[in-house]
């Protein structure tokens, strides 16, 4: 029978809000997104998003970087595949997120056997720091290494998802700490989208929708003075539709 030996396997694009150096240079990979928008970070680090992959040690494609996943067990649904894939491979059991993305059936997406990939979307909230292991690292969107077959458009589809929901849900829920100064979610706003957010346009919108809620606390201003900042938290812990004809843009 044509394609008897085909095997399903997940993909997951896990992308959490990190600090690296400011002067890493755009990676040759074919998926490097954003322009390393920076939130208020200290001298020479700058905040992106960041994707988890590990590095090939045998072939093919050895020496280049995937996205975590593998092969689809006899008993068990995707969603507990990708979630076991991440646990047993990457050590990731903190997602704040998890969501299918896209099928990807090329044919020769990959050499034979064929395989047929569902990629999925995860996001680790900002405080979430998982034990990788030796071969695995996290890579800003703007300076990815070369990688594995087609992962790098897995990562520019779950970039461009991401970036729309950010719009019209209340997604960025599972990328920020349990609790926040604007300032802070900001700098998520900003590393995600890959451009400049306002801060008080940005706590209007979401004060507005009801995606945020003060706490009643502060916390002490930095070195540079000022206020005390207003804490804040998410409404709410699950992804829900806050503005379905909303659209966040650059600036002009």
């Amino acid at each position: 029978m044509a394609h008897s030996s085909t095997i399903h396997e997940s993909l997951t694009a896990v992308f959490q809000v990190r600090r690296f150096p400011a002067n890493i240079a755009a990676g040759p990979g074919p998926a490097a997104l954003g322009n390393g928008v920076i939130g208020r970070c200290p001298p020479g680090q700058r905040t992106e998003l960041a994707v988890l992959l590990w590095e090939r040690a045998l072939d093919p494609q050895k020496g280049t970087w995937s996205l975590p996943g593998g092969r689809l067990r006899d008993d068990e649904d995707l969603d507990t595949s990708a979630r076991r894939q991440l646990a047993e491979k990457v050590d990731v059991r903190e997602l704040a997120h998890l969501e299918q993305l896209s099928v990807f059936s090329a044919p020769d997406r990959v050499p034979a056997p064929r395989r047929i990939a569902s990629a999925y979307l995860g996001l680790v909230p900002l405080t979430a720091d998982p034990r990788l292991p030796d071969d695995t690292a996290w890579h800003p969107l703007s300076a990815l290494p070369t990688m594995s077959f087609d992962h790098g458009t897995v990562v520019e589809h779950a970039r461009t998802r991401l970036a729309a929901k950010l719009s019209y849900t209340n997604i960025a829920f599972a990328l920020a700490p349990a609790d926040f100064t604007m300032s802070t979610l900001r700098e998520i706003y900003c590393a995600a989208l890959g451009y400049d957010v306002d801060t008080t346009n940005l706590q209007r919108v979401l004060t507005r929708r009801k995606v945020i809620t003060p706490t009643g606390k502060t916390r002490a201003p930095g070195r540079a003075g000022g206020r005390p900042a207003a804490v804040y938290r998410y409404t709410d812990s699950g992804i829900r539709v806050t503005d379905e004809f909303a659209a966040l843009r650059p600036p002009t």
